[in-house]
């Protein structure tokens, strides 16, 4: 869930862009000094949604049970913020700005590397909590083998 917490980071990070804190020089190329003008603050709001549904494709993804986006959405999609946070990472490295370069360049690389680990786990199955309040999450597996934890019980053909 560490992409879920980074896409959330960068979320309140576009936050405090769109509600025009003085943090200009950190996005959006540094061009802007202080405050950035009024189109990039809307581009940073809508950012932000965009921070939110990569967060839902991650979360869905992982396993846990969500009514948007779909599995099939969540597949893609995960392999879509794969792409997006690698290419985000070479434009945050080759930036002017400084906090682009060293700040925002490793942060996007390792989003693109955990939303990779989550593209490439096998995670077909939905979470879902226990039937008591101290039970851990359970999985079910597409083939219907329940599991602890992420550990698959191997009592059964998968």
């Amino acid at each position: 869930m560490g992409a879920v917490v980074g896409f959330a980071g960068l979320a309140v990070f576009q936050l405090l862009l769109a509600a025009g804190a003085p943090l200009g020089k950190a996005a959006w190329g540094g061009a802007n000094e202080g405050r950035l003008p009024p189109g990039l603050r809307v581009g940073s709001a809508v950012s932000i949604v965009v921070y939110a549904v990569a967060a839902a494709v991650i979360i869905r993804r992982a396993g846990f049970r969500l009514n948007w986006p779909s599995r099939t959405t969540a597949r893609i999609g995960t392999w879509v913020l794969v792409v997006l946070m690698t290419a985000g990472t070479s434009a945050n490295v080759l930036s002017q700005s400084p906090w682009e370069r060293f700040l925002l360049g490793p942060v996007t690389l390792v989003l693109a590397g955990l939303c990779l680990v989550v593209a490439l786990s096998d995670t077909e199955g939905e979470l879902r909590a226990g039937s008591r309040g101290g039970e851990q999450l359970s999985r079910t597996s597409s083939a219907g083998v329940p599991s602890v934890s992420g550990h698959r019980w191997h009592g059964g053909a998968e």
